[in-house]
């Protein structure tokens, strides 16, 4: 589909009523194979191999309300306590990650409160930490291992 900065791993795509689907291991099912999809997808896989994210711990689609209206996060990452620890949002590799982008994760962290904000077009990666006590984020080099979360 699109050639990412992520690695390769075993994908497990088909067709259904003519639309390409992708198997998402998560939610133990296919899901619409969409450029975001596609990205998600690779991220996931990067976290749980690369990075040592417990795939128990990582949640596609958790939903939330936001003033009333219902919104959903593209992916959640627990801690071994069950709290949310950090929240991921994905574009497609075609779409420039901007402030805007940044300013919709930070709305979902209104509701979940979590330490870590990570922003990927699957060629471009950012993460951020929060400081509540300074009312700022700083960006990290690099996505931390879920070790790091843990802090």
């Amino acid at each position: 589909m699109f050639a990412l900065n992520l690695p390769q791993y075993s994908i497990k795509v088909q067709k259904h009523n003519g639309r390409a689907v992708i198997f998402d291991d998560l939610r133990r099912k296919y899901v619409a194979l969409t450029p975001e999809e596609w990205v998600r997808q690779h991220f996931v896989h990067f976290l749980i191999e690369q990075k040592n994210y417990p795939a128990g711990l990582v949640a596609n689609e958790v939903s939330l309300r936001l003033n009333g209206t219902a919104k959903r996060c593209d992916t959640v990452v627990y801690d071994l306590k069950l709290r949310p620890r950090a929240i991921i949002e994905y574009k497609a590799p075609h779409i420039e990650i901007t402030q805007n982008v940044f300013a919709q994760i930070s709305r979902y962290n209104m509701v979940l409160k979590v330490d870590y904000l990570m922003v990927s077009n699957g060629r471009q990666h950012y993460c951020c930490v929060m400081d509540y006590e300074a009312n700022t984020c700083r960006f990290l080099p690099d996505i931390p291992d879920y070790d790091e979360l843990q802090k």
